[in-house]
């Protein structure tokens, strides 16, 4: 019995029944690789999932892709055709999870992404994600800018699907702000210096920076940024949600703003959130477990991940292994609403396959090493 047991009972109102069949759910994480320090957490948190769900013992496959999308292909297959999985989940990055994704779209596998992909529309009706939508966190980001006074920005992110969602997801909408974009660089996540990117950012005299990455990578503009002088405001995506980026950013990253995910600051939070009861459950579990300064957006995800999967299996009916069962799951996945978890409330549709609002992002400032959560009012 996992330590959140008695929470995701209330939560997805598991029935007391001995369990009759067993559902699997299989998970391909980048445990290991630039993207560890999201993977990890992510790992991590299925201690934390519920074990049963409608009168059915769940069991859980984790498999390593090394945040390599090639490996994350084979990993899904092998959920799949192997494993026999029910659900798929991941994986950690865009790249990753498109590779997941598109096993899921060929073999008609429910999968939970967690990280903001996107893919055809022929493989949309088998994507969920527990990840919040860039433009929605980018909402909070621009808001903020607006309200400092930022009128020109220059932007560096990832040299991939993460990076270029993000620059195509803010570009209209720094316009409609009448934010100027006045440079757009990019990097490899396995970099090791972006003095070039910085150079050309800071001859472009922006007010503010904004890096498009994740996991610890996305220090590494920051860092660049401060030793080459630029005093103005930096802005991280929530993909850098993390204490590893503080801990490798150290001085540089101080002051920086990024959209997170409730959870990351869940004791922080108004009394009046949602997410604060459930995400305080959470938070407390976890640190108990891995220490201060230990929890992260990336354990929330996958934490909301299982719950959305549980509460899936709760309404579907069918036998698992079958690929009736696995369409009756894509239905019941597609038909959740009001599933309250750490971050945010979850209204699932056939045209939403994210089923946020804005109670799924809050705006965080690492302050003396930290997250603090920051009021946009």
């Amino acid at each position: 019995m996992n330590r959140l047991q008695t929470m995701s009972v209330a939560l997805i109102a598991l029935t007391p029944l001995a369990a009759q069949a067993e559902v699997t759910i299989c998970a391909s994480l980048s445990v290991t690789g630039p993207a560890a320090s999201l993977g990890i957490p992510e790992q991590q948190t299925l201690a934390f999932l519920p074990e049963e769900a409608g009168g059915q013992a769940i069991r859980y496959v984790v498999l390593d892709d090394a945040t390599d999308p090639t490996k994350a292909n084979t990993n899904a297959r092998k959920c799949v055709e192997d494993e026999k999985a029910d659900i798929l989940l991941g994986s950690s990055t865009a790249p990753t999870s498109a590779s997941v994704a598109a096993v899921a779209g060929e073999t008609g596998t429910p999968v939970i992404a967690l990280a903001p992909v996107t893919v055809d529309a022929a493989v949309e009706p088998w994507v969920y994600r527990s990840v919040q939508k860039n433009a929605l966190m980018a909402s909070a980001l621009i808001e903020h800018m607006q309200k400092t006074g930022v009128t020109r920005l220059g932007f560096v992110g990832f040299a991939d699907a993460y990076g270029e969602d993000w620059l195509k997801t803010v570009t209209p909408m720094l316009e409609a702000a009448g934010i100027k974009l006045v440079a757009v660089e990019r990097f490899a996540r396995t970099d090791t210096s972006v003095t070039g990117q910085v150079l050309k950012l800071v001859a472009s005299a922006p007010d503010a920076v904004l890096v498009a990455g994740s996991g610890t990578p996305s220090a590494l503009p920051a860092v660049g940024l401060r030793e080459r002088g630029f005093a103005g405001q930096i802005y991280q995506t929530h993909g850098s949600a993390t204490t590893e980026y503080i801990r490798v950013g150290g001085p540089s990253v101080e002051g920086s703003i990024l959209p997170v995910g409730p959870v990351v600051v869940a004791p922080q939070l108004p009394v009046s959130h949602p997410s604060r009861g459930i995400g305080v459950e959470y938070y407390t579990a976890y640190v108990a477990q891995y220490g201060e300064g230990s929890v992260s957006a990336f354990g929330g995800m996958m934490f909301d991940a299982g719950q959305l999967a549980a509460a899936a299996i709760a309404a579907a009916e069918g036998t698992p292994g079958t690929p009736e069962y696995r369409m009756a799951l894509r239905d019941a996945l597609e038909g959740l609403t009001d599933v309250v978890s750490v971050n945010g409330v979850y209204n699932l549709s056939a045209d939403d396959h994210y089923g946020h609002d804005q109670r799924s992002r809050v705006l965080v400032q690492v302050t003396d090493g930290a997250f603090k959560y920051l009021a946009l009012d």
